[in-house]
């Protein structure tokens, strides 16, 4: 199987830049074919059969009980990738809830569109990704108007956590409305621009061991987060 990527209009780059990324990458399983056609780009990729996080951490997310050491093996399991992706010198840039597949053969990312390679020039339009799993440093430099800015180990591992603490509660990490942010009010640029104070708190704790062990990924300091490999080791520590 499959999966198939079709880009038009603005997304025919979109769809080219990820096909450019991943025949740079040195990995095995991410094969792939593109081409173009009048007035956009397409995209065959291998099908990665399996739940993504998002769904793996259904049973804590839904309260059904039951489910927490798998919940962990398989948290600790997408840290494990980003860790790996990272040692390779690329740098994923968009982690989200369904951006990890759980395969019987471990985690796949998918959604490299706008992944970078270290050392290279920042990736053309990249903004610093969705926005609540947005470093503060890298929606500092958004605001700053410093684009296209260049996402880092430490703002993947910070959105790592953020996609960990969102599938865990079914809420984004940041508590806005104990920070006085309302996002129907101010918009996504008003959302970035307060996540850039590195003052807007997390959200409250729905697993607090779990949660706990992602405070530090989440820090507004980039070195004082753990890598994505320190992570996985924090999580498999949690008590359950």
């Amino acid at each position: 199987m499959v999966a198939v990527k079709i880009g038009y209009d603005d997304g025919a780059v979109v769809t080219l830049r990820e096909a450019a990324a991943l025949a740079a990458m040195d990995h095995s399983g991410y094969g792939s074919v593109s081409g173009s056609y009048d007035d956009g780009s397409w995209l065959v990729t291998p099908w990665f059969s399996g739940p993504s996080t998002w769904k793996v951490f259904t049973p804590v997310r839904e309260g059904t009980g039951g489910g927490h050491e798998a919940v962990l093996r398989g948290g600790a399991d997408l840290c494990r990738t980003v860790a790996d992706l990272h040692a390779s010198g690329w740098i994923h840039a968009d982690l989200q809830p369904s951006h990890g597949i759980h395969t019987p053969e471990g985690v796949r990312l998918i959604d490299f569109a706008w992944s970078w390679q270290e050392g290279h020039e920042p990736v053309n339009g990249f903004r610093g990704g969705i926005v609540h799993l947005m470093a503060p440093e890298l929606a500092a430099a958004v605001a700053r108007g410093d684009g296209p800015v260049t996402p880092t180990r430490p703002s993947d591992t910070y959105a790592l956590a953020g996609v960990l603490w969102t599938c865990a509660s079914g809420e984004w990490p940041l508590d806005y409305k104990a920070a006085g942010v309302d996002r129907q009010v101010v918009g996504p640029d008003g959302v970035r621009d307060a996540i850039a104070t590195g003052r807007v708190p997390l959200t409250p704790a729905v697993w607090p061991e779990f949660q706990d062990a992602l405070r530090p990924a989440l820090s507004t300091a980039p070195d004082d987060r753990p890598t994505a490999g320190e992570l996985a080791e924090l999580l498999l520590k949690v008590v359950v």
